[in-house]
């Protein structure tokens, strides 16, 4: 009989280790970004990020390896975003404005104030840190691979295949390019206006 109870209460241990696993993940997350908008990236040191938090220096070491990772966290999972908001658009559109109309939807939250603010920040951290510009390429190729999956399980003929990967290849470079237009002109107009732009430019030139 102990035994089965034991058995019963390990899944349900195992939950509340892995969600408090992520609440302290998502503390010094929120911690490091505070402290990055504040103070500035490179005058904030891992210590101060650990102090603020809560937490030892061993315990920041165990969640993340560098300030790098912080930042990087932020985008972490936007990949699998993305997929689950193309799978939510219907197949009585191309698959290009399948995709251009889930992002569009998945970026609303770019049009308030505060969390444009955050997103500029933390653009510029990344175009001024070598080793950031390098692990982000590594989050586009995630989130090209994201799309090409979802275009893939909408229209799952396999004889399309080639022609989605070009879709979503095409994309990911108009998202990006978006992001970078977006930055560059400081959000002056909705980032939606950006994306529309770059996926009009995919159409008028294919």
């Amino acid at each position: 009989m102990s035994k089965q109870a034991g058995e019963d209460a390990s899944p349900k241990m195992e939950g509340l280790r892995e969600q408090k696993r992520r609440e302290t993940l998502r503390r010094i997350a929120d911690t490091g970004l505070r402290l990055f908008l504040r103070n500035g990236y490179e005058a904030t040191t891992l210590d101060a990020i650990a102090e603020a938090a809560g937490i030892s220096r061993r315990t920041f070491f165990y969640y993340f390896k560098s300030k790098e990772d912080i930042i990087l966290a932020w985008q972490g999972g936007f990949a699998e975003m993305i997929r689950r908001a193309i799978l939510e658009q219907s197949t009585m559109q191309t698959p290009l404005d399948a995709v251009k109309n889930a992002l569009i939807k998945l970026t609303a939250s770019y049009e308030n104030a505060e969390a444009r603010k955050q997103m500029m920040a933390i653009d510029r951290f990344i175009r001024a840190n070598e080793t950031l510009q390098a692990r982000k390429a590594t989050k586009y190729a995630q989130q090209e691979q994201a799309v090409f999956d979802a275009l893939c399980a909408m229209w799952p003929q396999p004889k399309r295949r080639p022609a989605l990967r070009i879709v979503a290849m095409m994309s990911a470079g108009a998202f990006r390019l978006a992001i970078d237009n977006w930055s560059q002109d400081e959000g002056k107009r909705p980032f939606a206006a950006y994306l529309r732009d770059c996926f009009a430019n995919i159409k008028a030139e294919t």
